[in-house]
């Protein structure tokens, strides 16, 4: 009798293997250097991971001379043999050639793939877009206060267990929860496949099959942070809250549904809501919307969430005043008589400026600092006073009139550009709004009278 395979409300074993010979297997490890994949290949040698990335081992007496790649004899062979290969030159494609045509010839499992995939993520923290959400409780759970400030319970094993049980039976998904290397978080990749079986008949059935871009996503879980950030690119971040309609992305948005689900519990149940923020870098997404003292403390107000006990809010920067600058001009040596003096900017000034900026930035937005926003994207509802003497019929809407102004800052760190213009006197310091300077914690939104206010832009 044929066997026969029926759906399954289990998720993807973590020890399903992959087909080495596929090319978009290939092209994953492909996309890592030469020590990252000796790294990751010692790492799958690993005590604690056989169990999950077990090698091609010969047989004892097996021989397998005409190979290209020989299999090795034991565990402790093939860790030196890549040990020695760490020491030595080569190519990339011998070390992947290698891993699917010797050592791992049978395939790599989900797990090994999801250990390709966050390698990747840690050699290159800007190659995923974040946006931070938010875990509110519901406001609609009667006999409960509605505490926006209470965190809820993550605890990783079981998160992981309620969020499967919540996703769709017909959606099959594969989880892999890591702890980041240096950042307080944890990483959580799912792996999506439109299928309601979970065997490898499924994972390859698909000629477009790709463990890659459209069905991997990540969400990021800060330690003592009521946020959580999504790798879901999309063009707002309303579009990532669950809703009826579906499109192509609506797996990903069912698994999505599912995490605010897999943190209530009875009588206390969250939801999701946008922060208007988004950023490649997951540094600058932990300190605005991490668990720590940097959260309302962006910009100028970063002294006071520093280790410096001295810093209060009675201690201002002074900037000079005209009368100082004239004095400290009179001290300067006097000019030789019959030469013109040199025109070029005071040192008064630019000192004044860099004060100035110092005062609005505080320690935050510098060039290398590593906490760059690539894009801001805001719309200003300011209020446009106008001569309406002339025009009939206008009544007090002229006063009042808003312009739809849409403004867009592009670079690899906008604010610490912003403050580079106001240290060169482009921009003013003192008359420039706050939400230029970044402390608002914001890259998209309304700016109405100078302030974000509610609403997506």
């Amino acid at each position: 009798m044929d066997s026969f395979t029926i759906p399954t409300t289990s998720s993807l074993p973590a020890t399903q293997l992959l087909p080495s010979n596929h090319p978009s297997i290939a092209k994953a490890l492909h996309r890592l250097s030469r020590p990252s994949l000796l790294s990751l290949c010692l790492d799958w040698l690993d005590e604690r991971n056989l169990d999950l990335t077990a090698p091609y081992i010969l047989e004892d007496g097996g021989d397998e001379d005409n190979d290209l790649y020989p299999g090795a004899n034991s565990l402790q062979e093939l860790r030196d043999q890549y040990t020695e290969t760490q020491k030595q030159k080569g190519s990339k494609r011998d070390v992947v050639d290698r891993i699917l045509e010797g050592d791992w010839r049978d395939g790599l499992t989900l797990y090994q793939m999801a250990m390709v995939d966050m390698q990747y993520l840690y050699d290159h923290p800007t190659s995923q877009k974040w946006t931070a959400l938010k875990i509110v409780p519901l406001s609609s759970d009667e006999g409960r206060p509605n505490n926006k400030t209470a965190l809820p319970r993550f605890h990783p094993a079981t998160f992981l267990q309620n969020l499967q049980r919540e996703v769709l039976p017909d959606v099959k998904a594969h989880y892999n929860l890591d702890r980041h290397a240096h950042l307080p978080l944890y990483i959580l990749r799912v792996y999506i496949v439109d299928s309601p079986y979970n065997t490898s008949l499924a994972l390859t059935a698909n000629s477009k099959f790709s463990p890659e871009a459209s069905r991997t996503f990540y969400v990021a879980f800060p330690d003592n942070s009521p946020h959580i950030y999504i790798s879901l690119t999309t063009t707002s971040t309303t579009s990532l809250l669950p809703t009826p309609t579906s499109d192509n992305k609506s797996l990903r948005k069912l698994v999505l549904c599912g995490i605010p689900k897999a943190f209530s519990r009875p009588r206390e149940r969250y939801t999701l809501e946008p922060t208007r923020l988004s950023a490649r870098n997951l540094e600058v997404l932990s300190a605005l919307r991490g668990g720590g003292r940097t959260n309302n403390a962006a910009g100028g107000w970063g002294v006071y969430a520093g280790d410096d006990q001295s810093d209060n809010p009675l201690r201002i920067v002074q900037l000079p005043t005209p009368e100082q600058e004239s004095e400290t001009e009179d001290t300067k040596s006097p000019a030789k008589k019959g030469l013109k003096r040199r025109i070029q900017p005071e040192e008064s000034l630019v000192k004044r400026r860099k004060l100035l900026a110092q005062g609005r930035f505080g320690n935050s937005a510098k060039e290398h600092d590593g906490m760059g926003i690539e894009r801001v994207d805001l719309k200003l509802e300011d209020r446009y006073s106008i001569i309406s003497d002339s025009i009939e019929g206008d009544g007090g809407d002229a006063e009042d009139w808003r312009p739809d102004t849409r403004v867009t800052f592009n670079g690899t760190h906008v604010f610490a550009g912003i403050r580079q213009l106001v240290e060169q006197g482009i921009i003013d310091g003192e008359k420039m709004p706050g939400w230029m300077t970044g402390e608002d914690g914001f890259s998209f939104g309304i700016v109405r009278d100078g302030r974000f206010v509610d609403g997506a832009a």
